[in-house]
């Protein structure tokens, strides 16, 4: 069963009718478990029938809807809790295809997914979007696509491979995954009254759809109130208890993530334990999850593990992640609970607080079992088009790299992007750096870091400079993951082994490699897109381990640093970040001067 083949509750209603009276046998029933109803915040000793890929009869006893083929689950003592659902992620961000994302996800007990392919929007447009949709729809677990709403993410700051419109908005509503619109990252376009991005909305509200939001500011006042009224539905950048207190007083759903490198939990769930506000506009979701976290450590499992170590009700937890996101986006009637007519998504587990996820139903049918699938997650064609996208116009070489100095100068005061650790912010600092030969020289925990054009061709590179990664040698790290436009990123300490990065990624056709003393010694090669591999999870994650590895080699003590080095092109979030076009003041959404005058 499929999202593309699942009967729609209208059309399996007869067949549902007909299992929970005890006329018709059903195809699976689970006996001798404790369900977890996340309506009422209960453990009821029920079983579960289910039929056409949903719940039949969900009660004491269903012993009537067995018949001689029904296969009988034996939950022995366990819980019977709904699959978990992920309200906002980035499938590319585990460098994965739809299919190896939801093989690497499912045996932790994900079968809903509500994700924002706006990194492919940014690279092949409308386009993209439709094959991630495509490949979504094949696969066993319900993956929900929304349509990226802001490529570019901030006009006139960055230039990117393609761009989405209102009317390839209102298009994307009539396909059958899309739930929503994507997270509206162009915050100051929605309170400046942008038409572009109202259009978008108006498209997205007028097919009853759900809005995403992304306000990355932490100015409260007029502006974050001129943003709620726009049409948001939600927002996951909150960082601090007032930021998810704010959200949900405005009746948006404060989304709280914990990703690879983000951990914004622990400092919002505290609006519910501590402050006693309803949970029911709360919310846990991803945002970004690298492969190797998945393979590792988990999905939802370890955001649910989380939230509880956090002080949060196990139950209430659990609600955060299946009914409130499934009332969220429309579907409470679809998904998120163990009640008649809804998707048969259930995790059988023998303890609420570590989560132990032993058997894993999806669609009705068992796709897990002790952590391996047992069902294949197809794969899409993907075309040539989406993998040949890394279009540089030559090799690049050292001198590409250079800054120059003002004339005559010694030294100049500059403008640095400042890492923040385990946060998706940076911080705007100033640094006193000297000038040799004419070129201003990094020196001390301060790299240098380029943006180097990907898309058409032109040549471009925009130098500037970064802090707090640590580097120390002769190195460079460059990815053609550079949220969202996209280009090209390299990060280094050597001019010469950041050409070598850069030229190698163009030769294998996108990806992420590290040098040191001018030797490779570290590559994951993502030729869709230049986004991500179709190869399977753990084989992409021990390649990103062995990146991990290399970048601690090279002096980077940064919890998962490479999330810091993808995003630093990420001209929506404050507070400097750079593009194709200069080093972009986020607070200010405006070109700035790398040194001062």
């Amino acid at each position: 069963m499929t999202p593309e083949t699942l009967p729609s509750w209208p059309d399996a209603a007869a067949t549902l009718i007909a299992v929970a009276a005890g006329r018709a046998p059903a195809q699976t029933v689970v006996r001798g478990g404790k369900v977890v109803n996340v309506h009422t915040r209960e453990v009821l000793t029920w079983e579960v029938a289910i039929a056409e890929g949903r719940f039949a009869y969900v009660g004491p006893d269903a012993s009537h809807c067995i018949g001689p083929e029904t296969e009988v689950i034996y939950a022995a003592g366990r819980y019977v809790i709904p699959g978990l659902c992920d309200a906002h992620m980035h499938v590319e961000s585990g460098m994965l295809t739809p299919a190896e994302f939801c093989a690497a996800v499912i045996p932790h007990g994900t079968t809903a997914m509500f994700t924002d392919p706006h990194e492919i929007a940014n690279v092949l447009g409308l386009p993209g979007v439709r094959l991630m949709h495509d490949e979504a729809r094949m696969q066993p677990c319900s993956m929900f696509v929304q349509m990226p709403s802001c490529a570019p993410s901030a006009p006139g700051l960055e230039t990117t491979g393609s761009e989405i419109t209102p009317d390839d908005v209102a298009e994307a509503m009539s396909w059958p995954g899309i739930v929503g619109l994507g997270e509206m990252m162009n915050f100051p376009g929605v309170v400046n009254g942008d038409a572009k991005m109202l259009a978008e909305m108006a498209a997205t509200a007028r097919a009853g759809k759900t809005i995403g939001g992304h306000y990355a500011s932490p100015d409260l006042g007029p502006a974050f109130h001129a943003y709620a009224a726009g049409g948001p539905a939600d927002d996951h950048e909150g960082t601090c208890e007032d930021d998810a207190v704010a959200r949900m007083r405005q009746g948006m759903a404060s989304m709280m993530r914990l990703g690879s490198a983000w951990y914004d939990v622990e400092s919002q769930i505290t609006a519910i334990t501590e402050r006693g506000l309803d949970s029911r506009r709360a919310i846990l979701c991803t945002d970004d999850c690298m492969a190797g976290t998945l393979v590792n450590d988990g999905h939802m499992n370890r955001v649910l593990r989380h939230a509880i170590a956090c002080g949060c009700d196990p139950l209430v937890a659990l609600q955060m992640c299946t009914i409130n996101t499934a009332t969220h986006f429309g579907l409470e009637r679809e998904l998120g609970s163990i009640a008649p007519g809804r998707r048969a998504d259930l995790i059988l587990t023998s303890d609420l607080t570590e989560l132990p996820i032993e058997r894993v139903i999806a669609l009705g049918r068992t796709v897990a079992i002790g952590g391996k699938m047992t069902v294949p997650c197809p794969h899409l064609d993907w075309p040539n088009s989406a993998r040949d996208t890394v279009n540089m116009a030559r090799d690049l070489t050292a001198g590409d790299f250079d800054i120059a100095g003002p004339d005559g100068a010694n030294e100049v005061t500059a403008r640095v992007i400042g890492v923040v650790e385990n946060q998706a912010p940076t911080r705007a600092l100033t640094r006193t750096l000297p000038v040799r030969d004419g070129r201003v020289e990094a020196t001390g925990d301060t790299c240098q870091i380029a943006l180097v054009e990907r898309h058409r061709a032109t040549g471009g590179v925009t130098n500037a400079l970064v802090s707090g990664f640590g580097y120390t040698g002769r190195m460079a790290m460059a990815s053609t993951v550079a949220h969202d436009s996209h280009h090209m990123i390299v990060v280094g300490t050597c001019r010469e082994n950041m050409a070598l990065a850069a030229n190698r990624l163009r030769a294998v056709g996108g990806g992420v490699t590290l040098f040191s003393d001018d030797t490779e010694r570290a590559m994951v090669e993502l030729p869709i897109a230049g986004l991500m591999s179709d190869s399977p999870a753990v084989d992409v994650a021990a390649r990103a381990d062995a990146l991990m590895q290399a970048m601690r080699d090279a002096g980077c003590t940064l919890n998962n640093a490479y999330m810091q080095h993808s995003l630093l092109a990420l001209v929506v979030i404050p507070d400097l970040r750079i593009s194709d076009l200069g080093l972009v003041d986020v607070t200010k959404f405006e070109l700035t001067d790398l040194i001062e005058t």
